[in-house]
């Protein structure tokens, strides 16, 4: 019977690295490079038909004047030719660890290799002909630039009596407030709609999955949605005007995310709004991949003679700081807005984790420390469960010899050597299994901790000490080109073929773990046991380092721990 948990241990755990393993390999590849978003001189993009969200064509091309933007955290500018966001970069992150690679850019200029754009604009109710802003109007602002901390208007007179504004405001960090304004000077009422989208013109390289989700999201009668581009593509390729998703909503928020960066719209949470999901095909290249979430007021402004109608929408354009977006959910009542982080299924594991160890980085100055000192602590938590394990293990390490002796008692009749074994077991006091426990219960807290390494932008290039420079990324050394002697990446050839140093340090420190236990009493199973920290090591060598260097530092503090406990419980009783 001990057998067979201790085979059902050893397949137990090899399943669920390999699982993680395969997620790993098939979703999360070794980081690489982005390039920065062109910056055209001219600009050419899909558009609003009239100023509809639902619907989009090919424009021509358009240039003209544009607005700075200038606040602490970001920078770029404002199109006044459609008074389109697209231009945002931000100041504090950088596309590699390199200090001196491009600047994160969040939203590209059309006609650039990667447009993506936020647009605030109005529908006319049907059967009324109104001229309306669309993306050819020019707007005239208020003041040279938009900076923190100011408010500019955004203008446009139809000549026709209307005149349409967008007071625009940005704070220190990543969040626009724009309130849509209409002023009417004609002699009927006027009925409109205002909206609000972001819109992506291109496909960016996806990283979906059931450990994270980037794509079309958003917030509606509090409960979260996520719809893949797939099936944004697939449902909006048949359905009018493309729109793969609707939803009518008391506010909420919607938008566009991608690992660490988030671009959505919060409108005024006392409104009703029309949520959508869209795609439209034919936009770039022919290859239909323009893909747009947008906000609708469900019931229409009427505005009379002489009077202004007003809608404000928050809009968001920055990267996922889980405490700026905590700040901004109680801020503006955004509801859910920390959702944007995929803290995911075990949300009541990682998001705790994640806030020990951004304490404790605040604390001890790096996150590397903070991982060292989290692990510390949960030994700490975990010291009675480790105790008992390991007291039993120490326990039947020293009845080998009896264990030895039933085997060959009865080693023609299994059944009767199983039922002396645990009548053993039962004298003894002691529970074959209890070796699984510490492993079972930590395996939730090693997901959830690789899921915090992987989504949060506050781990992002985040270093340690020598070599390596971003926990959040494999460990860049390789054993098979000895370490940066030799100058060639053998990865290049085959994935399998990377072998970092803090692997091999993990695979040491697992086999000092191992040498602790006692071992298999079948020779073959001992033989497999023998093998499992180079089959580990080589499932955890393109992991992020994070991880690995928990799981390392977690083997120590074991070793220690183990040495000492079974110890004292395999002294012989005087």
């Amino acid at each position: 019977m001990d057998q067979k948990r201790l085979l059902t241990a050893i397949a137990l755990s090899l399943g669920i690295l390999l699982v993680f393993q395969f997620i790993s390999y098939k979703y999360f590849p070794p980081p690489l490079p982005s390039p920065a978003v062109t910056q055209p001189a001219g600009t050419t993009a899909a558009a609003a038909q009239a100023g509809a969200p639902g619907t989009a064509q090919t424009m021509p091309a358009v240039s003209g004047p544009r607005l700075p933007i200038n606040a602490t955290d970001i920078s770029g500018s404002i199109g006044l030719t459609g008074a389109v966001f697209d231009d945002v970069v931000l100041k504090n992150y950088h596309e590699t660890v390199a200090k001196d690679s491009p600047l994160v850019q969040v939203m590209g200029r059309r006609g650039g290799s990667k447009p993506s754009y936020a647009q605030f604009g109005w529908t006319a109710a049907d059967g009324e002909s109104l001229k309306l802003p669309n993306d050819n109007t020019i707007w005239t602002a208020s003041a040279p630039a938009l900076n923190e901390g100011s408010r500019i208007t955004l203008s446009w007179d139809n000549g026709a009596g209307l005149i349409f504004q967008l007071l625009v405001s940005i704070d220190s960090h990543y969040m626009f407030t724009v309130q849509q304004q209409v002023v009417n000077h004609t002699g009927p009422p006027v009925t409109l709609f205002p909206w609000s989208r972001v819109v992506r013109d291109y496909k960016p390289e996806e990283q979906s999955s059931y450990v994270l989700f980037d794509g079309p999201e958003g917030v509606f009668n509090n409960a979260l949605k996520q719809v893949s581009y797939g099936s944004v593509k697939s449902d909006g390729k048949n359905a009018p005007d493309g729109v793969a998703f609707t939803e009518t909503s008391p506010g909420g928020w919607i938008g566009i995310t991608d690992k660490y960066w988030l671009t959505a719209l919060a409108p005024d949470q006392s409104t009703t709004e029309i949520g959508t999901m869209s795609y439209h095909p034919g936009v770039k290249d022919g290859d239909g991949i323009a893909y747009q979430t947008a906000f609708t007021a469900a019931d229409p402004e009427v505005i009379a003679p002489g009077q202004t109608s007003s809608a404000q929408t928050h809009f968001f354009a920055g990267a996922k700081v889980v405490k700026l977006l905590d700040a901004y959910q109680a801020q503006y009542g955004i509801p859910n807005f920390y959702k944007s982080v995929d803290f995911g299924h075990l949300y009541i594991l990682t998001k705790p984790i994640f806030f020990a160890l951004d304490y404790l980085n605040s604390v001890l100055g790096n996150f590397g420390l903070a991982i060292l000192a989290f692990t510390l602590g949960m030994k700490i938590v975990l010291f009675p469960l480790a105790n008992y394990s390991y007291r039993s293990m120490g326990k039947m390490k020293l009845l080998a010899p009896k264990m030895k002796e039933i085997r060959e008692l009865h080693k023609d009749d299994p059944a009767a050597q199983q039922k002396a074994t645990m009548e053993l077991y039962k004298t003894e006091k002691i529970n074959p299994a209890s070796g699984c426990l510490p492993l079972l219960v930590q395996m939730p807290i090693f997901f959830a901790l690789y899921k915090v390494i992987f989504i949060t932008i506050e781990m992002r290039h985040a270093p340690f000490y020598g070599w390596i420079k971003d926990l959040s990324a494999q460990d860049p050394t390789n054993l098979f080109n000895l370490f940066g002697l030799v100058p060639f990446d053998p990865a290049s050839l085959n994935p399998a073929l990377h072998m970092g140093a803090l692997p091999i340090i993990m695979g040491i420190t697992m086999f000092l773990q191992q040498r602790l236990n006692p071992p298999p009493p079948d020779p073959v199973q001992a033989r497999m046991f023998q093998f499992m920290p180079i089959i580990i090591t080589f499932f955890m060598a393109r992991s992020p380092a994070g991880l690995v260097l928990y799981w390392a530092w977690n083997n120590l503090l074991s070793v220690g721990q183990q040495w000492l406990i079974m110890r004292q419980a395999s002294r012989p009783k005087a």
